[in-house]
């Protein structure tokens, strides 16, 4: 703009301004007033025309390149930072977005699930007490390259919002018992139920799969506990590093050897996961739920509580309340048990969503 000014301003004097003999400073300024106007108007249309488009196609051809070889926290850490503002609560956004720190090129430290089904059920033991049997079935975008699945099991609502977040371990599952007072058996229930299928890539490279089986978990001691999760190591902003001590009463860490069902009896990477576990509820809660314990894409969950009632139980209504980005579902509406459709979600699930099934007595 302001060449355009120096080349009108120039123009104007050279029309304005007739000296009555040669003058070399006129000369000078008839030679040089289309300079700048030209100049200006390349400025002029390339700040408003070319950059954007220059800008978007650079972009395009180098960003992905480059990006694809940044470390994936690193990326969204600073993505963050410039729309969120500088904030420690930010990793926790990283977390659940990436299933993971994102320290490893190409996200190969990464948990992600890309095809997830989910089934819950709910198996009346008493008017008291039911079992939640669940069964979810993983396909990973990546293969992970361990051999070792962990399960988590707590009655404190504070590590069961933070584990997810704390585990440095990439196969992992969370179990939470709402009731402290059957925590333990509890824990006996899951252990002695749990049954798990994988596809695997062997020693060889070849992709094979074993068909469920229960694995016999071995229970790490207290003392192991700040190898599998952070806080207990450090301090985690805004949780000060947690004593071990302090949760023996309300957590439990298991480990699983998944070469125990290889054929080969030699696991490098898992490709996919299928887990079938039951864990003892009470049943005046009036509500069960699942959440993902990394980022997953789930086509479908399904439910079935026709099992719910036993003995003198009251007959019950149930509503499916989820928790996501969307879903094709009504909320808030009361139905037999029979009458449950499974819910079709084919959304992306984070850390912290899910979906939770309600449950009341019948209503005439």
């Amino acid at each position: 703009m302001s060449l355009l000014v120096v080349a009108a301003a120039d123009l104007t004097a050279v029309l304005l301004w007739q000296p009555t003999s040669r003058s070399l400073l006129h000369d000078v300024l008839v030679v040089l007033w289309p300079l700048p106007a030209l100049i200006g108007l390349l400025v002029g249309a390339y700040e408003l025309f070319l950059h954007r488009r220059l800008v978007t196609e650079i972009s395009r051809i180098t960003g992905p390149s480059i990006v694809e070889h940044l470390l994936p926290g690193d990326v969204l850490k600073t993505f963050l930072s410039s729309i969120y503002g500088s904030n420690d609560a930010n990793q926790d956004v990283i977390s659940g977005v990436l299933g993971g720190h994102g320290v490893q090129p190409h996200g190969k430290d990464l948990t992600i699930s890309t095809n997830t089904t989910v089934r819950m059920e709910l198996q009346g033991i008493d008017p008291t007490t039911y079992h939640l049997v669940i069964t979810q079935t993983y396909n990973f975008r990546h293969n992970v390259p361990v051999d070792r699945f962990v399960i988590f099991a707590t009655s404190n609502v504070l590590l069961r919002d933070t584990i997810s977040a704390a585990c440095r371990y990439p196969l992992f599952e969370l179990y939470y018992i709402t009731d402290p007072s059957l925590f333990l058996d509890s824990v006996d229930d899951l252990l002695g139920s749990a049954q798990i299928a994988v596809d695997y890539v062997d020693h060889a490279g070849s992709v094979r799969s074993a068909a469920p089986s229960q694995i016999p978990p071995v229970e790490v001691r207290f003392d192991q506990w700040q190898n599998y999760l952070t806080f207990f190591r450090e301090p985690m902003w805004p949780l000060p590093k947690l004593s071990p001590h302090d949760h023996m009463g309300d957590l439990r860490i298991f480990e699983c050897d998944l070469s125990a069902i290889a054929e080969d009896h030699m696991v490098r990477a898992i490709q996919g996961l299928s887990i079938r576990s039951r864990t003892l509820q009470r049943t005046n809660e009036g509500f069960c739920y699942w959440q993902p314990p990394y980022p997953s894409y789930v086509e479908q969950i399904s439910f079935d509580a026709r099992g719910l009632g036993v003995g003198e139980s009251p007959e019950h209504e149930f509503a499916i309340m989820p928790f996501l980005f969307r879903s094709n579902t009504v909320t808030g509406q009361w139905l037999k048990a029979a009458d449950l459709d499974d819910l079709t979600v084919r959304s992306w699930l984070l850390p912290g969503h899910g979906v939770a099934l309600m449950w009341r007595e019948a209503r005439g």
